[in-house]
């Protein structure tokens, strides 16, 4: 009996030393795996890079050969409805602010806008001419903001807006910040593949 119990136990430690073999051998094999390699965000990532939805201050955005720094953003709501809009830092050869706008309407939509000196235009008319072109209103209303970063508003507020539609996927804005004067934008849509987001820090 002593006999049988010194055999049985043996042959388990000859398949325990055999299994762990095995294991070792296993473990030499599988190629040593790499470190994560920091990822460079200016590398060239493809057609489109970044969600435009999560964009806030301290991001880059190229655009037609340009980077900008998004320097700040302010948050609408309306009812259950959001959007945003971003301020970019570099200005326009007349020294206008450029804006991005990004709304899902159900479908999501980049514009991108320059503020206009629009004289004493005001949306105050269904359809309003501009250098020529034609633009009908698509909405009108009130909403609640608030800001992020450097934008020139208060941390948050009520705006009126008027936004129109022109042929071509051109655009024109109104906005009232707090019961203030009319500010004037000029918008296009921004083509898909033409703006490369890269998250700031």
């Amino acid at each position: 009996m002593q006999a049988a119990v010194i055999a049985l136990l043996a042959l388990i430690l000859v398949a325990l030393v055999v299994l762990i073999v095995v294991l070792v051998r296993r473990s030499k094999e599988r190629p040593p795996q790499e470190p994560a390699r920091p990822a460079d965000p200016f590398a060239s990532v493809g057609e489109v890079a970044g969600d435009p939805r999560s964009l806030k201050a301290g991001d880059l955005v190229e655009y037609l050969g340009t980077r900008y720094f998004v320097r700040g953003s302010v948050r609408f709501r309306e009812g259950g409805y959001t959007w945003s809009e971003h301020l970019l830092d570099a200005d326009t050869a007349e020294g206008a602010k450029v804006w991005i706008s990004v709304e899902e309407d159900p479908d999501l939509e980049v514009v991108w806008w320059t503020e206009r000196d629009v004289g004493d235009l005001k949306p105050d008319r269904p359809t309003l001419t501009l250098d020529g072109v034609e633009y009908r209103r698509e909405e009108h209303g009130t909403a609640e903001y608030r800001t992020e970063g450097t934008t020139g508003l208060g941390t948050g507020g009520r705006v009126e807006y008027a936004d129109y539609e022109g042929p071509g996927g051109r655009y024109l804005s109104f906005e009232r910040f707090d019961g203030g004067a009319w500010e004037a934008g000029t918008g296009e849509r921004v083509p898909t593949g033409t703006m490369t987001i890269y998250p700031g820090s």
